[in-house]
């Protein structure tokens, strides 16, 4: 059996303005790739990293696709899917109830749509979770987000010199103006709330939080991805709760008020990172 992963980091988007594009994630990308093939035997012929221009949304899901469908032939045994990005919200098709928003994850094409970003452009939780179900017994699936969630928990903090928020508001003022009032469902809630094997979650903040995009150590990262590399380097026998109180710990430490979030099995929770 085998290990393979995907990671993507994008900075620069297609279709927005330099305003909105961010500097960490690239750097987010490299280093969960690094920390792989360094610390957790994976080949790195077998570590895929999507940046820039190369993740738009089809080959971003073609890769991820084709991981499941390894798993599921019995050639892999441990999968580790890591995104880097803004986070934003799209209207839910789903019909799971009329004026929720859908958490989304935005590719290098992310372009608007009328008053919406287009699906064709955005990675939806609704996808995701679809994806992850095919997830067969016996197949170790380790999710790392570091994007934001929620436009509603932008503080001013987020807007410091060298500090960015990953998160896009919806391209007009209307939807904004939705976003802000209406219950937003998370990925993290549907991987909780879905039954059989279940991908092990770590998101960089709750979701109405924003995750920030930082000059940390004179380069820019994810201050989420930067504290748990950080963390997973120094001890690599910790738990995943236990990572997750240092990584919470660097975060406030460095003056940040989002705070990481886990979603596992009691097992998968006390077992280190990558078992």
């Amino acid at each position: 059996m085998g290990k393979a992963a995907l990671c993507v980091g994008i900075n620069k988007f297609k279709n927005l303005p330099q305003s909105s594009w961010l500097q960490g994630c690239v750097n987010d990308a490299g280093d969960l790739a690094a920390l792989l093939t360094s610390n957790y035997g994976f080949a790195a012929s077998d570590v895929t990293v999507l940046l820039d221009a190369k993740a738009t949304k089809k080959p971003v899901m073609a890769q991820l696709n084709t991981l499941l469908d390894r798993a599921v032939a019995g050639d892999l045994d441990h999968i580790v899917f890591t995104f880097s990005s803004h986070g934003t919200q799209i209207p839910d098709t789903s019909g799971d109830e009329a004026d929720r928003l859908d958490e989304a994850f935005a590719c290098h094409d992310i372009s608007s749509s009328g008053d919406a970003w287009n699906p064709d452009t955005v990675i939806s939780d609704d996808e995701l979770y679809t994806l992850f179900s095919r997830l067969p017994d016996g197949v170790l699936m380790e999710v790392v987000l570091d994007t934001c969630h929620s436009g509603t928990g932008l503080k001013s903090l987020d807007l410091l010199p060298g500090r960015r928020p990953r998160f896009l508001p919806a391209p007009t003022a209307r939807a904004v103006a939705a976003s802000e009032f209406n219950d937003t469902r998370a990925l993290r809630d549907m991987v909780k709330s879905g039954r059989g094997t279940k991908p092990v979650l770590m998101a960089a903040c709750r979701s109405d939080q924003t995750a920030a995009d930082a000059y940390l150590d004179g380069r820019y990262n994810g201050a989420f991805t930067y504290n748990f590399v950080k963390s997973v380097q120094a001890d690599g026998a910790r738990g995943r709760a236990e990572i997750l109180k240092i990584v919470t710990k660097g975060l406030k430490a460095g003056g940040f008020d989002q705070v990481a979030q886990l979603e596992g099995s009691t097992v998968a929770r006390k077992a280190p990172w990558g078992s």
